[in-house]
């Protein structure tokens, strides 16, 4: 919008407005030169130190003032009341009869020792140094605080560190210089003012903090020297130098014992959301037979799941998986249960807390960082045949070999066909087919400033994230606001924001489909249109599909997840040592999913064909929830002499409601119309989901310690949940903990090479709730087709249990921290064991009640193991710094106590396995539950290998007589996915402003089934699919032949598929380069030429190499990929 002034009303402006602002503006000058001295005050003084009364006379005139704090302490105290006395007649009276006299200088008094022939009307001539401040590589340093040693006068330096002071001449002059994060340094000035011209030279020192000084819990900070629990933190910096864009990929890097559960089968996928744990699993989880084929991760009431904090509230694995790893400050892993008790009945997972970033106060700063990534697949696990080695293979495996003249013209017609498309160059390379190497993108920008008062933060990101399969994506958007209000001693802190995720799967199926496609077909049609169908090389066989004319048509699977979130927290610091903090965060989310199947497509129910015209489907799933968390804490801090006590109370609340919707549409005139406007009909009644829980918690906790040595830990929490049965609401969870830190007794601290030795023990009781909101509840299913006189009918589909009980999880915990050399080395390392109760489990109860099962607290599991963690600083001086590090960890699960219903999921394992015994697609093992073995172990059935003498595999029976028949009930637990130890290495180096860090993951102990020998190798079917480049060797083909794998079938007939067997369970040792970024700061002199305050250039990479000991094929479907990637961050 435009204004434009008049003539008159500019002058009507220029005459009130600007004639009223000059007059009043000198009025104010002529008030500030008014001497101050020319004042009269009327004060009152009782037992008023010099000190109190100097900074009254401060601030009741326009007198600033000068002084030693150690020398103005000597001057006795005054009482005495003064009416209309000036300045000079209150000095005079305050420090007669004592050593000490006054100056006025340009406005300051100045209280000085008196001289020999101290004269009151002597000049004092005021001296003036000036100096610039660098860190140790000599780049200026801005800010930094120049003050005059005793005195409240000092100076910040410029843009380029430099600084000026003047001050009256002392009896000595000493400047105190100090910088965030540098070791504060005092230097002395001669008292010769004769090289006053020449500037001082100040370098500071890096300032070595101690490892994690603070261990932050989410309700409450507790210092980590006296502090007994088992917690590890990790910095933004720290995080983005292994992942730019993976928060959760970098996290386990630091921690062994965190861990992302292994998916071979959707390897990178955008959209699928890993499955976490800590310290080994303490729960079932989905089950084998169980799971959605569909689904890429299970994450609802995932037993497994640590519990996930965010600036205090609960907030998803999801949120995690999409934050932008700048807007973290930092994340601490809580993990034992000293740690963790005080979030109770969700804390027996352990607890990542999440800490963003605040505003802070000063001058408005930017900050802007961006990363481009190339995106690359990584098919090195597959070692499929090109056309010519494929139609070798079949040649040798006898193929086109037959006895009836009539069957061999046909064979050799066929043999023709394929070698005419081999000669001519037809050599499909299926694998690329679906795939693409992307290019994707991040941006974030950070804007904070604000007074000591108020401040203020705005972030803004954007990530674009495209799949190496094509068409399949995950974007981010997200925007907050955070304002930060201070007045006096109450804080007001609100942070709103608001994100969006838009992902869509890839519309060219399963990557595996891609894997069995013949290299010799051609998948084009000479005008260059997908073929519908591919090639049918055998008589009386249907043509297999071309997978890419289903891509293109228009089906689609799109999500749209909203986010809106607003965090609101009140702190009053009633005095130094007492704080009340409450907080109440609102989430609200919307979700929308729409999954449409083209008319054209064959993955439709009902195909189109002469007798169905109609066909397409369209499938709407939308879900909104809202949910609130509350917190109300006392916080008690203190310390008294040697005691240190850190006391809160609280309370906790939350709540949480969703409801869903799912909708099918059928019958659509194209894949051009896809809204469900256009659909034929409805496909039966929507079906509709509400959950609603709620949670209370009452929680205390301790920490005290005496002198810095004797340590001590305690909380208590107790929950109330909607989720339990009436008779069972409330759960009680508690920790102590306690621990020495010896490095505190002289004799310690006499040794000199040891920095800390502190030994710690804990033990607790935590708890998870990790079931439906009704499950421990008699449900019924409202009929609203038939209606009876008395109303709608009702039928009851779940039988709760009143009496189900909480399940929990008691952790003992001892550890050990040394560090020694001045830091040189810093060891960790810790023993736990950790045995989880009354699993909450399905019961099987007799079919005649109705029901076959319901919730009921059955099944024990034990986690035991170590972690160690290795950090040292080789080198660390002005130009260079080295460091390494290495960490370790070992669990062991076993289930000591497995419910009813496990055992009756082992026999419909059995059925599973009778009903595939025909089958010509490959069998995988599935897992069986048996008390003593692990969670993790691989079921199947032993072997001695294949006889030599008929080519048959000789197996085991649970009795021990030996057999060549496979039977599930002869199965064993043999092996162990999880890994006897594992863990990553790395390390930092740093010359000048270049940087180098990397990062490496092993796993070594593990074992794996693997499935690519069975399907590719040994049940190959080389008559209709690819295969293994090994399909021909270690083959067993006559008496006598010592072989690994039985004789091959050509597949022109049935194969006999293998069952699960020891045979096919490998050692399964990895190494893996995990990161690797090169990165270079370009020096403060030449940032501050362009207006930068820093400015980082850094390439990088991730996965770079993988070195396995089992050659299987991973990615089934969706392949593994390889990064690489260059930032940028700069500071404005």
């Amino acid at each position: 919008m435009n204004f434009r002034f008049g003539k008159k009303m500019r002058e009507n402006f220029l005459h009130s407005g600007i004639l009223k602002g000059v007059l009043l503006l000198c009025f104010m000058c002529v008030l500030k030169v008014t001497p101050a001295a020319a004042q009269k005050l009327s004060l009152t003084f009782q037992n008023a130190t010099m000190e109190q009364v100097l900074e009254e006379l401060k601030s009741k005139t326009s007198y600033d003032v000068l002084y030693n704090f150690e020398e103005i302490a000597k001057i006795p105290s005054v009482t005495k009341v003064f009416k209309d006395a000036s300045v000079e007649e209150i000095l005079q009276y305050c420090l007669k009869n004592t050593n000490y006299t006054y100056n006025i200088v340009n406005n300051i008094i100045v209280i000085k020792l008196k001289e020999a022939n101290d004269k009151k009307d002597v000049k004092v001539k005021e001296r003036t140094v000036r100096g610039v401040v660098m860190d140790e590589r000599g780049e200026p340093l801005p800010g930094a605080t120049v003050m005059l040693k005793g005195t409240k006068m000092g100076v910040a330096t410029d843009a380029n560190g430099v600084f000026k002071v003047t001050f009256v001449p002392m009896d000595s002059t000493v400047f105190v210089v100090s910088f965030v994060g540098m070791v504060t340094k005092e230097v002395v000035v001669s008292n010769d003012t004769k090289n006053d011209d020449k500037p001082l030279s100040i370098r500071l020192a890096e300032e070595k903090m101690e490892m994690e000084e603070v261990v932050i819990t989410g309700y409450g900070n507790i210092n980590k020297k006296s502090f007994t629990g088992n917690a590890i933190k990790v910095e933004r910096d720290e995080l983005l130098k292994v992942s730019k864009n993976n928060v959760l990929a970098a996290l386990q890097t630091f921690d062994p014992s965190f861990r992302i559960q292994e998916n071979t089968e959707w390897g990178s996928d955008p959209n699928a959301v890993p499955e976490l744990y800590i310290r080994g699993r303490s729960g079932i989880g989905v089950k084998e037979l169980d799971a959605d084929a569909l689904s890429k991760s299970n994450l609802k009431n995932n037993p497994n799941l640590p519990l996930f904090i965010m600036d205090g509230f609960e907030v998803s694995v999801t949120k995690l998986y999409d934050m932008d790893i700048n807007r973290i400050e930092n994340i601490t892993l809580l993990k034992d249960a000293a740690a963790t008790a005080m979030y109770g009945s969700r804390a027996a997972n352990g607890v990542v807390v999440i800490t963003t970033v605040a505003p802070t106060p000063g001058k408005l700063s930017v900050s802007y960082s961006m990363t481009g990534t190339l995106t690359m697949p990584d098919l090195t696990d597959y070692n499929l045949m090109n056309a010519k080695e494929k139609l070798e293979t079949e040649v040798a495996a006898g193929i086109y070999q037959s006895d009836k003249p009539m069957d061999q013209y046909l064979l050799d017609r066929e043999y023709n066909r394929k070698l005419d498309n081999v000669v001519r160059g037809v050599n499909t390379y299926w694998l690329s087919k679906p795939l693409r190497t992307v290019f994707n993108h991040k941006h974030s920008l950070y804007v904070d400033g604000g007074t000591d008062d108020i401040r203020f933060g705005v972030d803004l990101g954007y990530n674009n994230e495209d799949g190496v399969m094509k068409k399949s994506y995950r974007d981010r958007i997200s925007m907050g606001l955070s304002l930060d209000y201070r007045i006096q001693s109450f804080q007001v802190k609100n942070y709103i924001s608001y994100g969006v995720t838009r992902s869509a799967d890839s519309p060219y199926g399963a990557f595996s489909d891609y894997t069995t496609k013949l290299p010799y077909d051609e998948y084009k049609n000479a005008d260059g249109t997908y073929k519908r169908t591919l090639e049918s090389w055998h008589l009386n066989s249907d043509p297999p599909i071309n997978p890419l004319y289903e891509a293109g048509l228009k089906s689609f699977n799109r999500t749209e997840y909203n986010e809106l979130i607003n965090n609101l927290s009140v702190n009053w610091y009633v005095n130094d040592y007492l704080q009340v903090k409450g907080q109440f965060t609102v989430t609200k989310t919307n979700n929308k999913t729409r999954n449409f199947i083209d008319p054209l497509s064959k993955r439709n129910t009902n195909e189109l064909d002469v007798s169905n015209a109609v066909a397409g489907e369209l499938t709407v799933s939308t879900s909104e929830s809202l949910g609130w968390d509350m917190n109300v804490v006392l916080a008690y801090n203190r310390s008294i002499e040697k005691h240190n006590v850190n006391f809160s109370l609280g309370i906790n609340a939350t709540s949480s409601s969703a409801e869903s919707v799912s909708t099918q549409y059928r019958g659509f005139p194209s894949g051009d119309f896809s809204s469900p406007s256009y659909a034929q009909d409805v496909y039966e009644k929507p079906s509709n989901g509400d959950d609603k829980s709620r949670l209370f918690g009452f929680l205390g906790m301790l920490n005290y310690s005496y002198n810095n040595i004797y340590l001590f830990d305690a909380s208590l929490r107790v929950d109330g949940s909607s989720k339990f049965g009436t008779d069972n609401k409330t759960g009680l969870f508690w920790s102590l903990g306690a621990g020495i830190a010896l490095h505190n007794y002289d004799f310690i601290k006499n040794i000199g090479f040891i920095d800390e030795l502190k030994l710690r023990g804990t033990y607790g009781a935590t708890g998870k709730v990790d079931f439906e909101p009704y499950a421990a509840k008699t449900v019924y299913n409202i009929d609203g087709l038939e209606w009876y006189e008395t109303g709608m009918g009702a039928s009851m589909v779940a039988m709760g249990n009143k009496n189900l009980g909480w399940e929990t999880t008691y952790t003992t915990d001892l550890g050990v921290d040394i560090g020694f050399l001045d830091r040189l080395f810093y060891v960790t390392a810790s023993w736990y064991n950790k045995k989880t109760v009354d699993l909450v489990n399905d019961v099987t109860i007799p079919s005649s009640t109705g029901f076959t099962t319901y919730k009921d607290n059955v099944g024990e599991i034990l986690n035991r193991g170590f972690e160690v963690s290795v950090r040292s600083n080789i080198i660390s001086n002005r130009d260079m710094n080295f460091s390494i590090f290495a960490n370790l960890a070992h669990n062991e699960n076993k289930m000591l106590k497995i419910s009813s219903s496990l055992k009756d999921y082992n026999a419909r394992v059995d059925a599973k396995y009778e009903e595939l015994r025909n089958t010509t697609e490959t069998i995988k093992p599935y897992k069986k539950f048996e008390e003593g073995v692990s969670t993790t172990a691989i079921s199947v059935v032993k072997s001695h290998g294949i006889d030599p003498a008929t080519g048959n595999e000789i197996l085991e029976k649970r009795d021990g007589t030996l057999t060549t028949v496979w039977d599930s009930a002869d199965q064993i637990s043999y092996g162990d996915t999880e890994p006897d130890i594992q863990g990553s290495f790395g390390f930092s180096f740093r010359y000048k402003q270049l940087s180098l860090y990397a990062t490496f993951m092993y796993e070594y102990g593990g074992q794996r089934y693997n499935s690519t020998l069975v399907s590719k190798v040994e049940n190959a079917d080389v008559y209709n699919k690819n295969v293994d480049k090994r399909v021909l060797s270690q083959r067993w083909k006559k008496p006598g032949d010592n072989a690994k794998f039985k004789k091959l079938e050509s597949g022109k007939k049935s194969i006999v598929m293998t069952k699960p067997s020891t045979r096919f369970v490998e050692d399964y040792n990895v190494l893996s380069l995990n990161s690797v970024s090169l990165g270079y700061d370009l020096p403060q002199r030449w940032a501050k030429k362009a207006s930068l305050g820093m400015l980082r250039f850094e390439v990088g990479a991730n996965d770079l190499a993988r070195f396995c000991t089992v050659k299987q094929e991973r990615g089934l479907s969706y392949p593994y990929a390889r990064t690489m990637n260059f930032s940028l961050k700069a500071t404005f």
